[in-house]
C-alpha cells in the first residue's frame, strides 16, 4: 500500500465548496480533485455537520472560556515550575539526590 496522502484545510475546504455548489457530480469533483469520491463525500458530512455550531452564540463563549482555562493553567505551570525549582535546591543544600 502507498503512503496515506495529507490534505491542507485549505484544500478540503475549496473541495466541500464546489460539492455544496452542486453544480457538478462528486463523480466529477473526484476527477477534478484527484480524489476519491467517498472522500468528498465524507468531508461534505463533516462540514454540513458543523455549520450550525458557526452560527451559535456559544461558540463565541466557549472559545473564551477555553482561553480563560489555558491561562490558568499556564499560571499553574509557572507556580509549579517555580516551587520545583525551590524545592531542587533545598534537597541540594541538604544533600539529597532526587
Amino acid at each position: 500500500m502507498g503512503a496515506r496522502r495529507k490534505f491542507t484545510a485549505e484544500f478540503k475546504s475549496r473541495v466541500v465548496r464546489a460539492a455544496l455548489r452542486e453544480d457538478k457530480t462528486i463523480a466529477q469533483l473526484a476527477s477534478e480533485f484527484g480524489v476519491h469520491p467517498n472522500q468528498i463525500s465524507e468531508w461534505k458530512r463533516v462540514a454540513v455537520e458543523a455549520l450550525p455550531e458557526l452560527f451559535s452564540k456559544r461558540r463565541k463563549s466557549d472559545e473564551r472560556e477555553k482561553r480563560q482555562r489555558e491561562e490558568r493553567l499556564l499560571q499553574q505551570i509557572g507556580k509549579l515550575s517555580v516551587e520545583v525549582e525551590w524545592l531542587k535546591k533545598k534537597a541540594e543544600q541538604l544533600g539529597i539526590d532526587y
